[in-house]
């Protein structure tokens, strides 16, 4: 059978191991980290969202960065066949809200361990502080690897699945994408995605560690709305982040990337039409006739929100409430349906949470994870140009590129 040498033991490498092993290849995994699934512990804030529960069509509309290319192995590997996989591994998983799902013990450290366990059941030789610096390539096929200390490992099958470049500490430092382009792979340009934004307004410090739920973020570039998206952002010393924010950065890095005037417009009463927020303004200023307006804001806003919002509107915060005019109010109106932020550059890529980017897809099977250059090589992970929305689609992503290549590294066999 096989000789299969998987490169990195993440999500990715780990289960085209697995798959390997169980359809009886002899499996050698190299990580160059002292632990397997050091950036899967860190996911889902320590609890490893695994999965998502949505339809198919669904989980590949969340996997913005080349979805459509994963069709043919999330079918083959889907949402359910993961979960089956944790529960089979004595990992049972529940169901969160958005269809999120974890492991019932909240602990990521339990996927990962027992994905290592299984590894160990079958048989698959791990070590680790081992990294590869090369493939071995002869005659248009992979026949090995070589790590930094000049060792050589030969094998009839390479799996590489060496993560991005975020989070270089958990051992994911772009690696991969050399080795891919040493051996003639185009390589997509990296960007950051799932990553904070930097901002140029001064007020937004203040703001600090407030969050804003059930807000609509709309995405500008060169003052025109781009996309928008319902939900809950956060402010930073530096910026912005939270869900909202993270899943419009993907977008944003491309667009500052092409050199675009970037901005956030923020609703922040997307419930409300511009009348029925006149009107409930109205009833405000009535109820605060005799307050300042920075006292007459507070059961519509958040405190530290209060000056920006009236800032943007040109209302001093020390003008009486009943002397505000229709034609203030209605700019305040339309500050608050349209909060803008002017967005300076994205938190550096070691921040994100995923890389886009990637070996590009057109250089890939997407049934088998074959490179269509170099025969017995095959990828999986966030080394490909693949990237998804949180809310477990990345890790999706990662276990039916690793099942795809784990198991066509057996089944692709040669007359």
């Amino acid at each position: 059978m096989d000789n299969v040498i998987v490169v990195g033991a993440g999500p990715a490498g780990m289960m085209a191991a697995i798959k390997a092993a169980e359809n009886g290849a002899d499996v050698l995994v190299l990580e160059k980290m002292k632990q397997p699934g050091k950036k899967m512990l860190i996911t889902g804030k320590g609890r490893c969202n695994i999965t998502n529960t949505a339809e198919i069509p669904e989980l590949i509309k969340n996997i913005p960065g080349n979805g459509k290319f994963l069709n043919s192995c999330i079918r083959a590997f889907d949402n359910a066949d993961v979960q089956y996989f944790f529960n089979e591994l004595d990992v049972p998983t529940k169901v969160e809200r958005g269809g999120r799902v974890f492991p019932v013990s909240d602990r990521a450290a339990d996927a990962v361990n027992a994905m290592v366990v299984r590894l160990h059941e079958l048989g698959v030789k791990l070590c680790v502080e081992s990294r590869v610096s090369d493939i071995i390539v002869e005659n248009d096929r992979a026949v090995g690897v070589k790590t930094d200390s000049g060792k050589v490992f030969s094998g009839d099958v390479v799996i590489l699945a060496t993560g991005g470049a975020s989070y270089p500490g958990t051992g994911s430092t772009g690696d991969g994408y050399v080795m891919a382009k040493a051996i003639g792979h185009e390589v997509t340009p990296l960007l950051p995605s799932l990553v904070p934004l930097e901002l140029e307004e001064e007020w937004v410090s203040e703001l600090q560690g407030l969050s804003l739920r059930n807000v609509r973020v709309a995405l500008m570039a060169d003052e025109k709305k781009v996309t928008d998206i319902f939900g809950e952002m956060l402010f930073t010393h530096y910026g912005a982040s939270g869900p909202v924010v993270l899943s419009l950065s993907r977008d944003v890095a491309r667009l500052l990337a092409e050199g675009r005037f970037v901005e956030l417009m923020i609703d922040l009463k997307p419930a409300l039409s511009f009348e029925q927020l006149d009107n409930r303004i109205v009833r405000d200023l009535e109820k605060y006739q005799r307050k300042e307006m920075k006292n007459a804001m507070k059961d519509l806003l958040p405190g530290r929100l209060i000056m920006p919002v009236l800032d943007g509107a040109y209302i001093s915060p020390n003008r009486m409430a009943n002397s505000v005019t229709r034609a203030e109010r209605h700019r305040l109106v339309n500050v608050l349906k349209g909060l803008i932020v002017t967005v300076t550059k994205t938190r550096p890529i070691a921040e994100a949470i995923v890389t886009a980017g990637g070996v590009s897809v057109k250089e890939i099977n997407p049934k088998t994870m074959e490179s269509r250059l170099i025969k017995k090589l095959y990828f999986a992970g966030e080394v490909v140009d693949v990237d998804a929305f949180t809310g477990g689609y990345n890790l999706q992503a990662a276990f039916s590129m690793g099942a795809a290549a784990g198991n066509w590294s057996v089944w692709n066999e040669e007359d």
